[in-house]
């Protein structure tokens, strides 16, 4: 801080904290003012960065109330003080229209972060101390807020480098939407801590003994990992927590010299892998060729005692200190004050928003392509050093080095042999692309190309080229209309879009040009849809043009108040959730027009909140109406002769209850099955599955699709 920065500071936040009795909060209920210091804290601890930015974040939100101008920002503060807080007061801006990943909006809001990349730290911050504080938030919040960071945020804060603010997100993230599966892999690590810590105990003490014969400075220690990434083997694996063998791994810091780094890791891994046999294929090195966001380390797996697959990560606190902080520490140890990596990034992430043509859910798709893969290492023919995601090919590389390239590659010379467009580059190709003034690009260059930026500009050259031939086609339509003399109006224009499944009229006048539609049966579909408009007006007339903007429900009464007391609405009960009466809801506005109502506990739930906020509508039972809903149990238990009879013997004797479909699968001894119900509400379904469970030999009764 500079002489008279706290003073100032201090100024314009007491200005925000009104001498009242209730002193400005935010939608949390958190103070204002308390918010802001515990971002400034992360910015400070957590992310590394300086003055500018801790302003900033102290700020932010005397700016939003117009308690201190951007003007006086930029008087007492300087330009880029004043900037930052611009770009922070835009992102709010946005926010405060609903700005769902679907709207438009994200994408200049995504542009907003990309003008300086202490925008999006502080951003960042300022999500991770939201997501610290979820539980004073409202269900609906909760589950909106977790959703965007988790599709957002987490992955953002992973290509910055900062891998703990990463995995706490999604740790966070995976507590609020997936609360059951979260708290039961807390509860079994809780279990398994102290066998845990004996066997890093045990690993870890002859390497200790080793290392300090040898004269090396280090701290080792075991990391438990993250539940989510646990959850994500588990998934992918398709196994059980138990049989999840890796879930921490080593860590060996050394405090070396800098020009003695990158030996002493060297060192510390031959000692590692002469005490444990390592496994060949699970070496990383992201030493000699660091990830693109500043990570440096040395990673391997080795066969620990009892058998048991350990991950070791290597490297100097040097190292330690860029994969927790990301790249303001690299920054830092570097000297470098212009952010030349991630001045890349975000220049790339410019070019690709700044193209008009690319709306906002193509773009936030082709953007999450590069957040989480690895990275593949090749050489130009000059000899520099070009970085892609893993699994590039040579069109990719084509598109790197310029659009024109690309749009005219007809393959490569890879070391000196010629190659195909589709080949996968590997770590130290060198490449020179071959191209030819006759190539046109082709719409099957997009399975083959994998990187952000060469599908955006592919997706770019072949609109441009569609849209030149939708422009001939549009003539080619309109003259066929006039010599039908028939007026082509938007009316019809819609109509034999829907006729032929084209969302966009720039699709209708390309299928044209390229011969995809039949004039002779587009005419008689027109004639026909004329007709029928000619006879829907004399119908229309003679009704006394009588409109209503609500659907009828096919029921008498409702059994549902949607939105704003409106009742008699179109809608269905959800599939994937089965709600019954008695649930916590909402609904959700589908294409076709009609609600679909959902359990809040949805598995789809956050994706919907998510990315089509815009279309969630409040919604709650009524009373009074006897309906029975389907519902479906998931019973588990010993395979015991007669244990079936049991379980449906229960459920007959159930008034409310009919049992519609039964599934038993038995293995070794124990069994697993499905059972339909319809009942009358959430009550009778509670209590029915408590008297299921109360029978003999049954160990578990959980509902299908309550999201865990």
């Amino acid at each position: 801080m500079e002489k008279n920065d706290v003073m100032l500071i201090r100024k314009a936040l007491e200005v925000t904290v009104p001498d009242s009795d209730n002193p400005e909060r935010r939608t949390s209920g958190v103070l204002r003012v308390i918010h802001a210091l515990e971002v400034a804290l992360v910015v400070v601890n957590e992310i590394g960065l300086g003055r500018t930015s801790v302003i900033c974040s102290l700020l932010y939100d005397a700016v939003l109330d117009n308690k201190i101008s951007e003007k006086k920002v930029e008087t007492l503060f300087g330009d880029q003080a004043a900037g930052i807080v611009r770009g922070l007061v835009k992102v709010n801006e946005l926010y405060a229209q609903n700005t769902s990943i679907q709207n438009e909006n994200f994408r200049k809001l995504l542009l907003t972060f990309a003008q300086d990349v202490r925008v999006v730290l502080i951003i960042i911050a300022d999500k991770l101390h939201t997501m610290r504080s979820l539980k004073q938030y409202a269900e609906n919040d909760q589950i909106r807020i977790s959703g965007e960071v988790g599709y957002l945020y987490a992955p953002m804060a992973h290509r910055l480098g900062l891998y703990n603010i990463k995995s706490e997100m999604e740790d966070l993230v995976m507590k609020y939407s997936n609360r059951e599966v979260y708290s039961e892999i807390a509860r079994k690590l809780n279990e398994t801590k102290k066998a845990r810590d004996k066997y890093i105990k045990e690993f870890i003490a002859p390497l200790k003994k080793e290392l300090s014969e040898n004269g090396l400075k280090f701290e080792i220690k075991g990391r438990t990992k993250t539940i989510h990434s646990i959850w994500n083997k588990i998934k992918n694996q398709n196994t059980k927590f138990e049989q999840v063998y890796d879930l921490f791994a080593i860590r060996v810091i050394l405090f070396s010299e800098l020009k003695n780094e990158k030996s002493e890791c060297w060192q510390v891994y031959s000692m590692v892998t002469d005490k444990y046999q390592p496994n060949p294929s699970r070496l990383r090195d992201w030493i000699s060729v660091p990830k693109s966001n500043g990570y440096e380390s040395l990673h391997t797996t080795v066969l620990g005692p009892e058998n048991k697959w350990v991950e070791v990560q290597i490297r100097t606190d040097r190292m330690n200190e860029i994969a927790e902080k990301g790249l303001a520490a690299h920054w830092k140890y570097k000297g470098i004050k212009g952010e030349k990596g991630m001045d890349e990034w975000l220049s790339n992430v410019r070019e690709i928003l700044e193209n008009p043509e690319l709306n906002a859910v193509d773009f936030i798709e082709d953007f999450k392509l590069d957040l989480y893969e690895d990275e593949v290492f090749v050489f130009t023919p000059k000899g520099e050093l070009r970085r892609l995601k893993k699994g590039a090919t040579v069109l990719d590389f084509a598109f790197e080095i310029h659009t024109e390239v690309g749009k005219k590659c007809v393959g490569a010379r890879v070391n000196n042999k010629n190659v195909p467009i589709k080949y996968q580059l590997q770590n130290g190709d060198h490449v020179e692309i071959n191209t030819s003034s006759n190539q046109e690009p082709k719409q099957d260059w997009l399975n083959i190309v994998v990187t952000s930026k060469a599908i955006s500009k592919l997706k770019q050259v072949l609109r441009d080229i569609q849209f030149k031939e939708a422009e001939l086609g549009k003539e080619m339509l309109l003259r066929r209309f006039k010599n039908w003399k028939i007026e082509l109006n938007d009316q019809l224009l819609r109509q034999i879009m829907k006729k032929y499944g084209f969302k966009a009229m720039h699709d209708l006048y390309y299928a044209v040009a390229k011969d995809q539609i039949d004039f002779s049966h587009l005419k008689d579909f027109v004639l026909q849809a004329l007709s029928k408009e000619k006879e829907s007006d004399i119908v229309e007339k003679s009704a006394g043009n009588y409109n209503t903007e609500i659907i009828e429900s096919s029921s008498d009464d409702d059994v549902l108040m949607i939105d704003k007391n409106l009742k008699h609405i179109d809608y269905s009960l959800a599939k994937c959730c089965n709600p019954i009466f008695g649930d916590d809801i909402f609904g959700f506005v589908s294409v076709s027009g009609g609600i679909k109502i959902h359990r809040k506990t949805c598995p789809n739930a956050a994706d919907m909140h998510t990315n089509f906020g815009y279309r969630i509508v409040n919604a709650e039972w009524t009373s009074g109406v006897d309906t029975s809903y389907q519902a479906t149990l998931k019973v588990t238990g010993v395979d015991d002769i007669g244990i079936v009879t049991n379980i449906t013997q229960v459920i007959n004797k159930e008034s409310n209850v009919k049992l519609r479909s039964i599934s038993i699968d038995s293995n070794e001894g124990s069994f697993e099955g499905t059972l339909t119900v319809f009942v009358n509400n959430l009550n009778s379904l509670s209590s029915l599955s408590k008297k299921i469970k109360n029978v003999k030999g049954v160990y578990a009764v959980s509902r299908i699709g309550a999201g865990s």
